[in-house]
Parts: C-alpha cells; structure tokens; sequence
C-alpha cells in the first residue's frame, strides 16, 4: 500500500471513471474524499467501501463545480478531516452534442465551468499544501478531444483542449517543488457520460443506437473497442509512484489508437 498516508480528492467521482480512480488509489491505502451527484445510499455505499478497501478515512463532498465558493470548502474540509490533498485528480465533466449556431450558451458555459474552471480552482486550492510538502501529484482527466476534434462538441472540444494547456502551464510553474502535473487523455470510455450522450447524437446525426456505438462512437478507434475504467486507474496509480517523478506536462493517450491517425 505503497499510498498509506496519502490523501486523494477526485471531483466527479461517484460513477465511471473517477469512481474508478478513487477504487484503485483506495486500495493502495489513501484517504480518499470523492464528489458528485447520485443516489445519496449508493454514494455511502462507495464511501463505505473504499474506507474498507484503504484501512483509513473516505469521505464525500456534494460541492457544486459550477460554483467557486463550493470547490475551495470542499478542498478546506478535505484538508481538515482527512488531510490536505497529496493527490488531486480533476474529473468531472459534463456533455452536450449540437452544431455550434444552435448550442445553448447555458450549456457552454456549464460545459467549460464544470470541465475546465472547476479544475483552475481546485489546483489554485490545493497547490499551497502540496508545495509546503514538496510532493503532490495533479492529474487531470482531459480527452481524445483535448488533441483532435470532433463535430458538434464546441464546448466539450474547447474545454478539453484548455485543459491540456492548463496542464503543461501548471506542471512548468512546479516542475522543481516534488509536483506533476499530467492530462490523462482516453478516448471513448463506455460511462454513464458517454451513454447519455447517445440519444442526443442519434437526433443530431439521424442514426441507431448501434450506428452511434459503431459508426460514430467507436469509428476513430483503431482497436474498435470501449477503453476500460480499470486501464486508466491503472495508469493515474502509476503516475503516483516515484517512478513516475519525470514525467510531467504531458498528455497521456489511451485512446485505442485514436490519436496515432
């Protein structure tokens, strides 16, 4: 349990591929304080068992991302009962597929605060303890789409690309203080995000639900298949080992060949 004593704040974490991270960094010992929405019993349920799965605290935060107030008590009340974060992973995200001329500017604005905004306020929080220790790891979730583009996913597309930015700024601002800074980069990943995105892509485009999966979804991914939760927990663990020291400012592609084209 080579993270005993470590503490991991992930947003958006109470399903898919932060869920994941937070399962993965949990049994590896840290103390871990996840954050969403969902069913309230299902969520006490994960907080049960990755205390269980640690041997230490786990705890939730329902802070609004939208909501810059919301996501500096959430990191203050991290640092007060499990301690401050070693570990921050930026994950939580949103989606809306429309042509641009008629993307609700609600939805814009919700997609770049929840994506990329919330992430700015979360490291801005959490960077001063990180530093006073000399480590600290910050990993942030971006996406196929922060390398190459996508029709009909402005916001999503512009939100991820200023997340890789965000990231190659941050990891040069700490490269000599004991932080990284990396964007973990998947490409379609089959989570509650991507599923619910279907319908709309099937009004938008006029397919199937299969059509979508194959033909849209699944159609830029060489290996033809969904990237697992467990390959990218696999990869944030790894980040967190001393091995991973040098690698920092990076995108880091798992992406089934998508951006090898």
């Amino acid at each position: 349990m080579f993270l005993k004593g470590k503490t991991a704040l992930i947003t958006g974490s109470t399903s898919g591929i932060g869920l994941g991270y937070a399962r993965a960094l949990a049994k590896e010992g840290a103390n871990v304080m996840i954050n969403g929405f969902g069913d309230r019993d299902a969520i006490d349920g994960y907080v049960a068992e990755l205390s269980a799965a640690s041997g230490a605290g786990a705890l939730y935060s329902d802070a609004d991302m939208t909501k810059p107030g919301e996501i500096r008590d959430m990191v203050a009340d991290c640092t007060a009962q499990l301690g401050a974060p070693d570990i921050l992973i930026n994950n939580a995200g949103i989606q809306h597929v429309a042509p641009v001329d008629e993307f609700p500017e609600e939805k814009w604005d919700a997609v770049l605060a929840i994506i990329l905004s919330s992430a700015f306020h979360t490291t801005k929080a959490a960077l001063p303890a990180m530093k006073a220790k000399g480590w600290g790891r910050v990993i942030n979730t971006g996406s196929m789409h922060s390398l190459v583009a996508s029709p009909f996913k402005s916001a999503y597309n512009a939100a991820k690309h200023g997340l890789s930015g965000f990231t190659k700024t941050v990891a040069l601002e700490v490269a000599t203080q004991g932080i990284t800074v990396n964007n973990i980069c998947p490409g379609y990943v089959w989570t509650p995000l991507v599923e619910n995105q279907i319908p709309d892509t099937m009004k938008t485009r006029g397919l199937t639900r299969d059509q979508v999966i194959n033909d849209v979804l699944l159609a830029n991914q060489p290996q033809k298949q969904f990237v697992q939760v467990e390959q990218l927990a696999a990869l944030a663990l790894f980040l967190c080992r001393e091995e991973a020291s040098a690698i920092t400012g990076t995108n880091l592609s798992v992406d089934g060949g998508w951006t090898a084209q």
